[in-house]
């Protein structure tokens, strides 16, 4: 494994990020406009001004509660309200989740993150997953949870478990969050986010593209995402994975440059957050890849589900960093 200078580790030891600047949708849709070389050009720039080309940090992603969520999204399979074929689940066990956590560490995840499809969960589920955490925690892996809506004490009890992250996304432009999901607002998105801040936990907030969307409405995105104060630590940007029984399963393709622009406009307006490609990788060739990291991401799921998604498996994605000269994150504790 190649180790790196000190100096250049040092450079993603920032955290909490502050917000640089109030970021106007118009700027935003000004930076999407850029020749496409010019902006990826411009984002590997200020990529190199805060992290090191070559590393990549690690997430696996479990889904330790599948199914059967009382929400209303329009691009979820995991939703009560549509039929996707898919089988509600009861909680894995711990001893499960335990294995899949050092399966996940010995492959070289820095972080394990576990999701549970609730709406929000009830006090009996934050004490389960609060021991689960401990576990998880003591294997010297970073802890990420994605449980919903959270009320007032629940992120203390996660962070008071060893919790490092929560995971919340915003989804897709505030203005139009409620064509998408119909269940909840976007402003109970932001009442958990600051729960999840005022707890000391870091947070890690993205959003979905793909959705039938305009580029303006991406950059609306964008602009909610980098004007969080203080930015999120991890930023993931899923692109859709169309899924049979979901209103969102016939929308129009995404072309691949598009979503490089999306990556290459959330580095530059989030400089110091890890920027991670999540759902919908598997879909993407390595080139369009490639392209994604030159343009400033520097984060994946690792592994080969996200929730109930295909993920590239562990072996694609390690040919395809020694190919691009990337090495994992060995250690993003202060990220």
């Amino acid at each position: 494994m190649t180790t790196f200078p000190l100096h250049l580790k040092a450079k993603n030891e920032l955290t909490p990020h502050p917000m640089a600047q109030y970021w106007r949708k118009c700027q935003v849709e000004e930076l999407f406009a850029l020749p496409f070389l010019d902006l990826v050009f411009k984002a590997a720039e200020i990529h190199r001004q805060h992290f090191h080309s070559q590393e990549i940090q690690l997430s696996t992603l479990l889904s330790i509660k599948t199914g059967g969520c009382a929400e209303e999204c329009e691009y979820c399979p995991q939703s009560a309200r549509y039929d996707t074929g898919l089988e509600r689940q009861e909680m894995l066990k711990v001893e499960e989740i335990l294995e899949k956590a050092k399966i996940a560490k010995a492959r070289g995840a820095s972080r394990f993150c576990m999701g549970a499809a609730w709406r929000g969960p009830k006090p009996k589920d934050i004490e389960t997953v609060s021991e689960i955490i401990r576990q998880v925690k003591a294997l010297g892996l970073e802890t990420c949870g994605t449980f919903g809506l959270l009320e007032t004490g629940m992120a203390e009890d996660l962070k008071n478990a060893g919790l490092d992250y929560y995971n919340h996304n915003l989804d897709t432009d505030p203005a139009r969050y409620h064509k998408v999901v119909h269940t909840r607002s976007h402003d109970d998105r932001l009442d958990t986010l600051g729960k999840v801040r005022q707890a000391g936990l870091k947070v890690c907030c993205g959003g979905i593209i793909g959705m039938n969307e305009t580029r303006p409405e991406r950059a609306g995105l964008i602009a909610s995402l980098a004007n969080l104060d203080p930015q999120p630590e991890s930023v993931p940007i899923n692109q859709l994975v169309k899924v049979e029984g979901t209103p969102l399963a016939d929308a129009e393709e995404l072309d691949w440059t598009e979503f490089v622009r999306t990556i290459a406009v959330a580095r530059i307006t989030m400089p110091q957050s890890y920027v991670r490609l999540s759902a919908g990788r598997s879909a993407m060739p390595e080139a369009m890849q490639a392209f994604c990291f030159m343009a400033g991401a520097n984060s994946i799921f690792y592994g080969d589900k996200l929730l109930t998604t295909e993920n590239p498996e562990a072996d694609f994605d390690r040919l395809l960093m020694a190919k691009l000269d990337l090495y994992p994150l060995q250690n993003s504790s202060t990220t």
